[in-house]
């Protein structure tokens, strides 16, 4: 069972972090624009900070939870620390992807020399029969 169907566990753990980053006292209008009703989201804010949304662990339909700013604090950390190794790896495969461009490039324009070369070779002399032993 899913803690919300519909849902993965990314976009419910994205979704918190959202809500966390809008301004105090603009929190419930930010969250009525959204498709999620205030139950719903205090289940998966909790699942989030008890770490259950990974296990996939649903928490009690009562259990509502404050969370402490330290907590925050420290998601946000290891979410930063999350996005930027994400685009550091975004930086090291683009830079990868550019070097391979650039050999394939290499390699068409080589391939494109041989094709060139090969045309402007003579044919091979045709071999005429023997017609001395006739």
């Amino acid at each position: 069972m899913s803690i919300s169907p519909g849902f993965t566990a990314d976009e419910i753990r994205d979704f918190v972090h959202d809500y966390h980053q809008v301004q105090h006292g603009k929190k419930a209008l930010w969250l009525a624009g959204r498709d999620v009703t205030p139950d719903v989201f205090r289940r998966w804010q909790a699942a989030v900070f008890r770490g259950d949304l990974d296990r996939g662990l649903i928490p009690p339909e009562g259990s509502h939870m404050k969370v402490p700013p330290a907590q925050r604090a420290a998601l946000e950390r290891m979410r930063a620390a999350e996005h930027a190794a994400h685009l550091a790896e975004v930086d090291t495969l683009n830079a990868r992807v550019r070097e391979l461009e650039e050999t394939n490039t290499a390699l068409g324009k080589a391939i494109g020399l041989l094709h060139a070369m090969s045309e402007e070779e003579p044919a091979a002399t045709p071999t005429t029969p023997d017609q001395s032993g006739s």
